[in-house]
């Protein structure tokens, strides 16, 4: 399972207008999780990658 790091997300959220926990509601994880993906210091499988980029209206590889 490649785990993929997501260094454009928050630069994604942040342009749309969406909190951290706004996110984690429309994606279905945890405000924890948005946090740890923004930092680095977590990892997205990538159906968890999928589910963000739909949240935030636009492509998976746009987050990376």
């Amino acid at each position: 399972m490649a785990l993929k790091r997501l260094n454009k997300l928050k630069e994604r959220r942040e342009r749309r207008g969406v909190t951290q926990e706004d996110l984690a509601v429309l994606a279905g994880v945890s405000r924890s999780t948005i946090a740890g993906l923004e930092s680095g210091s977590r990892k997205a499988r990538p159906a968890s990658y999928a589910r963000l980029a739909k949240a935030l209206k636009t492509r998976p590889d746009k987050l990376y």
